[in-house]
């Protein structure tokens, strides 16, 4: 699922777009569909960087793409390996709130961000985020999960400290916050839920399929149930 907004932003051909955490390379494909573009996308997951690769070389040989070029490499976001001002669009979805050190991931990121140019960054949103960790321990203990709850004032507040100027907010995937919440009632690790592995063909089926009714529900209920919070800014010049 992809819950950066594109029509949002100003894409030119030519652009270089880092995708930072890129897992199985989402937004990556998402980016690389924009004209002659080049998406990089990084992640530390060797895992994931192989799924992303397939997907990507999946669009190329049904040409599903803008006719640039790609690019997945393992790299850490706190010590990034891209010169200063290189990026002309950078994408963090998901990411921050697994970094302890994220004031440090935050600075990387401005860093490689050309001035004048966008950064899209999305966390899991407070409450529905609260509620996770509250049914579940596990959850909130897992290896590799989320070390912190941002609030919507420090992650702005953080971000705009870093030289940044904010522009747009939305929250999206409503209609995954009840399947978490289901999820984390009956056991995160647990694989024999009938009410959970229903709900997971459910948002399968949305995701592949794409549903007008689904859409207008998801875009209906986002505000207050949105899973997802999702802002953009501006480096400054």
């Amino acid at each position: 699922m992809v819950t950066v907004e594109f029509d949002r932003l100003t894409v030119k051909p030519g652009f270089k777009i880092l995708d930072i955490g890129c897992g199985s390379g989402r937004h990556t494909c998402a980016a690389y569909q924009c004209r002659n573009v080049t998406a990089v996308g990084i992640d530390l997951n060797v895992d994931d960087l192989n799924e992303a690769r397939g997907r990507l070389q999946f669009h190329d040989r049904l040409g599903e793409h803008g006719g640039g070029k790609w690019a997945l490499t393992g790299a850490d976001v706190i010590q990034l390996p891209f010169k200063d001002d290189y990026f002309d669009l950078v994408i963090c979805s998901e990411v921050l709130e697994h970094i302890t050190a994220y004031r440090t991931a935050i600075r990387e990121i401005v860093r490689v961000l050309q001035p004048g140019c966008n950064l899209v960054v999305s966390v899991p949103r407070f409450w529905p985020e609260r509620i996770c960790w509250f049914l579940s321990p596990a959850y909130a203990n897992s290896d590799g999960g989320h070390v912190r709850i941002f609030k919507q004032r420090q992650l702005i507040t953080d971000l705009v400290s870093a030289g940044l100027s904010i522009w747009g907010i939305h929250f999206a995937h409503s209609l995954h916050a009840p399947f978490w919440w289901l999820k984390c009632l009956v056991g995160p690790e647990r694989q024999d839920s009938t009410a959970v592995n229903l709900y997971h063909r459910f948002l399968t089926w949305d995701i592949m399929k794409k549903p007008r009714i689904t859409g207008w529900l998801d875009k209906l209920l986002n505000p207050v149930l949105g899973k997802s919070l999702v802002v953009y800014f501006r480096k400054e010049n």
